[in-house]
C-alpha cells in the first residue's frame, strides 16, 4: 500500500477542523497508519518546504507553520497521494470546489489548511522528517476487505 504525509496546518487544528478532516480522510476508506501533534521548529520547516525557497511565500509560509502546532499523519492506501491531493482540493480555499477540504473550509490564499505529498518519492522523504520508521503502525482492518476489492492479489 502506498502511503502519504499529510499535515493539518496551525490554522485548521486553531479552527477546530483537525477532527473532521481527519474523518474525511477516514470515511473514505484511506488507513491511518501514524499520528501526532507538534510545533515544528524553523530548521524543519525550511527543509519541509525547501523547493519553494527564494518564492515570495517563502518565508510567510516558514513562520506560518511554525507559529502554531499542527497535526501530521502518514495515510495509507491504494494511489493515496493522488487520493489525497484530490480530496484537499486546489492550492487556494477560494479556488477549490465544494466537497474537497479546501473548498468547504478555506477562504484565504495564503492559510491552505493542509499539506500533502505530491508524489510517492516526496511521501517517503517527507514522511521520514516526521515519523521515525518505528512509529508508523501496521495493521490489516478487517474492514478493508469491504473498502478494496481484489482481483487476484491486486487491489482494484
Amino acid at each position: 500500500m502506498e502511503k502519504t504525509l499529510v499535515l493539518l496546518k496551525p490554522d485548521a487544528v486553531q479552527r477546530g477542523l483537525a477532527g473532521c478532516i481527519i474523518a474525511r480522510f477516514e470515511q473514505k476508506g484511506i488507513r491511518l497508519a501514524a499520528l501526532k501533534m507538534l510545533t515544528i521548529s524553523q530548521p524543519l520547516a525550511r527543509r519541509m518546504y525547501a523547493l519553494h525557497e527564494g518564492k515570495d511565500f517563502y518565508e510567510p509560509l516558514v513562520r506560518f507553520v511554525t507559529a502554531s502546532p499542527l497535526v501530521a499523519m502518514v495515510l495509507e492506501g491504494r494511489d493515496v497521494v493522488a487520493v489525497a491531493r484530490r480530496m484537499m482540493g486546489p492550492t487556494f480555499g477560494p479556488d477549490a470546489p465544494p466537497g474537497t477540504i479546501r473548498g468547504d473550509f478555506g477562504m484565504s490564499r495564503r492559510y491552505n489548511l493542509v499539506h500533502g505529498s505530491d508524489s510517492a518519492e516526496s511521501a517517503a522523504t517527507e514522511i521520514a522528517l516526521f515519523f521515525a520508521p518505528e512509529e508508523i503502525q501496521a495493521c490489516n482492518p478487517p474492514a478493508e476487505q469491504w473498502i478494496y476489492a481484489r482481483s487476484g492479489d491486486e487491489l482494484i
